[in-house]
């Protein structure tokens, strides 16, 4: 996906979630939902990956680790910088790659994904998650994902503070927040995944 794509993507969802802002309340609701958004957006950028990654409860595996070979060999193959590796204590079949850049990436695989996949398809699937790597759609991703639970969040607003005075469209608008906006959000972030 190129980088004027994707901006204009993320610039969609900025605009979306401010104009949640404003049918909620007003030009004051719309400048606080830039504020959010771009604190929001800031903080996916330098932690987002810590997070995922101490959520999952991942730990990180050195070169004494069969993983840790194979990705250093795919990383070196596809000219990335290595990233670190991490397995997850989980038997369900699963890996991803988080990161802001190709230089602070990392990737993780569970237990189970180990366990039931033959040393090729291990390949294959860490290839997949370092071209995400190599694409940044770590990133894009969660900076998506970010604006789109935070719309979320504006939706609940809605519910339980919507129909103020303030507001532009009072309760109509709300209900517009509420029902409307996490659908424009999937929908974004749909066409933002490739």
């Amino acid at each position: 996906m190129n980088y004027f794509r994707t901006g204009i993507l993320l610039a969609a969802m900025t605009a979306l979630f401010m104009g949640c802002g404003w049918l909620l309340g007003g030009t004051g609701g719309m400048f606080i939902a830039l504020a959010i958004a771009a604190g929001m957006n800031l903080f996916a950028w330098w932690k987002s990956d810590r997070i995922v990654l101490r959520m999952y409860r991942a730990r990180e595996v050195g070169p004494d680790h069969s993983l840790h070979g194979v990705v250093a060999q795919l990383a070196r193959n596809a000219g990335l910088p290595m990233p670190k590796v991490h397995i997850i204590e989980n038997d369900q079949p699963n890996a991803f790659a988080t990161g802001r850049n190709p230089e602070n990436a990392s990737v993780a695989a569970t237990t189970g994904l180990l366990r039931n996949l033959t040393a090729v398809e291990v390949s294959g699937v860490m290839a997949h998650e370092l071209a995400h790597v190599r694409n940044r759609d770590t990133l894009t991703m969660t900076i998506t994902a970010t604006i789109a639970g935070a719309i979320g969040m504006l939706a609940n607003f809605a519910l339980f503070f919507g129909g103020r005075r303030n507001s532009p469209l009072g309760i109509v608008g709300a209900l517009l927040v509420m029902f409307l906006a996490p659908l424009a959000a999937a929908l974004v972030t749909m066409a933002i995944s490739r």
